[in-house]
Parts: structure tokens; C-alpha cells; sequence
């Protein structure tokens, strides 16, 4: 199954069960509460970090439902660009060669 057709189901399972689909900003704090979720259970060690992991999926892919946007479009292209960009180590930290810290260490 693609994204899109996971993003699609999501949506239609928000729909069957009269989850929210309309409130953008309601959708972004859940996604947020779901990643914290993912992020205790890792340091916590739970052995619920993966189901956590789905979770923060599935919000994603509602989210982008509701707001129209095809992820799994967005996401190959974002995949492309980051694959040709280019990176330096600033104060160790890898940051985007141009980037505003690059260019600020460069005229230092």
C-alpha cells in the first residue's frame, strides 16, 4: 500500500468514527501528544515505542489529508532535495552548506 492510500484510509477511518476533521489546529496538538508518546516510550524503554511510532503516523497522514496535501508526493520530493544538498560541520553540527550558520562561520 502507498502512502496515499494509507493517507486516504486514515482519513475515511477518522470520518467512520466522527474523529475530528475539520479543527487544523486541534490536529497539529494531537500529532504533537502522539510524538511525545513515541519519544517516552523510548526513553522509558517501553515496549510500545513502535505502536507510538504508527500512531504518529496515522496523525500525519490524516493531518495531510484534511489540508490537502499528498504526502507521499511531498515526500519523494523532499527525499530528492535533500539527497543533493550539502553539508558542513559547524561547531560540531552538521548544518546545510549556505545555510545562515554557514555563511555566519564563514565570515568569521
Amino acid at each position: 500500500m502507498e502512502i496515499r492510500e494509507m493517507q486516504q484510509k486514515v482519513y475515511e477511518n477518522k470520518l467512520k468514527h466522527g474523529f475530528n476533521t475539520t479543527n487544523v489546529p486541534l490536529e497539529f496538538c494531537l500529532l504533537e501528544g502522539e510524538l511525545s508518546e513515541a519519544f517516552e516510550a523510548w526513553i522509558k524503554k517501553h515496549d510500545n515505542m513502535a505502536e507510538e511510532l504508527a500512531d504518529v503516523g496515522i496523525y500525519l497522514m490524516g493531518l495531510a489529508e484534511i489540508v490537502g496535501v499528498d504526502l507521499q508526493t511531498e515526500i519523494e520530493r523532499k527525499m530528492a532535495i535533500n539527497e543533493k544538498r550539502e553539508y558542513v560541520m559547524v561547531n560540531g553540527v552538521l548544518v546545510k552548506k549556505g545555510s545562515r550558520d554557514d555563511i555566519n562561520v564563514q565570515k568569521n
